[in-house]
């Protein structure tokens, strides 16, 4: 399915690997002009890759500089930057909180400013990735649900400005998707379950509700929709694609 993205240009940070690298690949796929940053660099093929860490306030602009120097354009930024980090909340530390809204949020509210007059100038398109646990509270996830959260609430204000400027800002709550993140707490359920990797993977499953995992390519999916003219009327939505993990309305 051509979905007229061919030639458009596109950023994407967390580019090195789970969801954001599959983003990349996806709108690589799609025909597009892709700029993937991550603090490790990017080598999908065919697409360009810069090594930077969103957490240095001064790396949003230079990565929208970069992007717009390479393609002479941007018409989409994709926000999968930012692990954030689990653990009690009495033993996380104000360090811990302040780098993970730092690599997440911050860089979010960084790249998407940075970007804005390109995007208006395109009449383009963002797309944060926030996360279920937004939405679904836990107190091992105090930190993460409280980024997610907030990327969701800026996304509705984003959203507002954007109908103003003829940009549509759009975020995308991930499930339990299968990346490396995932696999270490597979391991874990392994280890105090006593089960083989299928067993482990299907007692997570489980406990979430949810049928099986996700894969990286279906939150990728998910962006190239939200970026093509077949979204066009889609502007400020909240979109959960979690295998059905969030049932409050």
């Amino acid at each position: 399915m051509d979905r007229g993205l061919k030639g458009k240009a596109a950023l994407v940070s967390g580019a090195s690997k789970g969801i954001g690298r599959a983003i990349v690949q996806r709108l690589v796929a799609e025909g597009m002009q892709v700029l993937g940053i991550a603090r490790g660099g990017c080598d999908v093929p065919g697409a360009i890759g810069f090594a930077l860490d969103l957490r240095d306030p001064a790396a949003p602009e230079a990565a929208v500089g970069h992007a717009v120097r390479d393609f002479g354009r941007l018409d989409l930024v994709v926000n999968s930057a930012g692990a954030t980090q689990r653990g009690d909340f009495l033993a996380l530390t104000d360090e811990a909180w302040a780098d993970s809204y730092a690599g997440k949020f911050f860089a979010a509210v960084r790249l998407t400013r940075a970007a804005w007059p390109h995007l208006k100038a395109a009449q383009g398109s963002v797309v944060h990735i926030a996360g279920a646990g937004g939405k679904i509270a836990s107190a091992d996830f105090t930190i993460g649900g409280s980024v997610n959260a907030a990327l969701m609430n800026l996304t509705k204000a984003l959203a507002d400005r954007g109908v103003q400027d003829g940009v549509r800002v759009n975020c995308i709550n991930p499930g339990s998707i299968r990346t490396d993140r995932l696999t270490g707490r597979i391991r874990t359920a392994m280890q105090e379950q006593g089960l083989d990797e299928a067993g482990a993977a299907a007692f997570l499953a489980k406990s979430t509700g949810v049928a099986r995992f996700g894969e990286p390519e279906e939150i990728a999916a998910t962006v190239a929709f939200l970026a093509s003219a077949e979204a066009g009327y889609i502007q400020g939505a909240i979109l959960d694609v979690d295998g059905g993990w969030i049932r409050a309305v």
